[in-house]
């Protein structure tokens, strides 16, 4: 077999290992995934009517539920991706990549079935988010088969991006409660962008904080092809952001990876 054969072949395995992993022991997506979905909630039933007001829409939730949804997707993403760190950290500490290291398989097969099968969860885990969404109210009647594809695009590319970094999170920390608290910025990132309220209606001082992370320029990307609204320069922003953080963590876990066991 060509060494690209063998690559896709061992890079199967590793992926098939890990959805196993994720299907028996499905508690720590749930927890990161029950984040998002009762932050929507909170702020739909609690907030909403207030929130609605505030962003320049009558005093009904359902100007809001649109204005959320899109933030929260790119939120769950986030915090399904620190499942990942753990998961990657608990093998660097339990012995099985020592393992690893002794047979024929292609070296970066362990990271790539990580990072595909943490894809695989995220889409998932936004499609339940999304499915809690409509359930509440969000309705995306004007976007086109076109913009649709695009957000699917955007959010995988994101996706990618962020299991990326998780997974040098997970690499360079010493066991699995350290990886929970190195990817904590995943979760809390999207809670100081645009994600709940616009960034004009942040102090100016705070403005540069949420304007100036990957998570803004995404949500005013997806919130743009879902809703309509005006994507202007966060689209190329969005894109940039993503392949940057994508070749940064591909880079700095590859290099984590290949370092000799101490």
């Amino acid at each position: 077999m060509s060494s690209l054969a063998l690559a896709v072949r061992d890079s199967s395995t590793m992926l098939r290992r890990n959805l196993l992993h994720a299907r028996r022991y499905p508690s720590m997506t749930l927890n990161l995934l029950l984040t998002p979905v009762m932050l929507l909630l909170l702020f739909v039933y609690v907030f909403g009517d207030a929130m609605s007001a505030g962003i320049g829409g009558a005093a009904d939730r359902s100007t809001y539920i649109a204005y959320l949804v899109p933030g929260l997707l790119l939120m769950t993403i986030g915090s399904t991706t620190i499942g990942t760190a753990v998961s990657v950290s608990m093998d660097m500490t339990e012995g099985i990549i020592a393992r690893f290291r002794t047979m024929a398989i292609h070296r970066g097969s362990v990271l790539f079935g990580h990072v595909v099968g943490s894809v695989i969860q995220c889409v998932m885990s936004v499609a339940l988010a999304g499915a809690v969404g409509v359930a509440i109210g969000f309705r995306s009647t004007d976007a086109t088969p076109l913009e649709w594809l695009a957000a699917f695009g955007l959010l995988v590319l994101f996706a990618t991006a962020l299991t990326w970094i998780a997974v040098g999170m997970g690499l360079s920390s010493p066991n699995a409660e350290a990886a929970s608290n190195n990817a904590m910025p995943l979760i809390f990132l999207p809670l100081i962008s645009s994600a709940f309220v616009p960034v004009d209606a942040m102090p100016g001082w705070f403005q540069p904080i949420a304007e100036y992370q990957p998570f803004t320029p995404a949500i005013e990307t997806l919130r743009g092809l879902l809703l309509g609204s005006e994507i202007g320069h966060n689209g190329w922003l969005a894109v940039a952001w993503c392949l940057g953080l994508a070749i940064l963590g591909y880079l700095w876990s590859k290099s984590l990876f290949d370092r000799d066991p101490k």
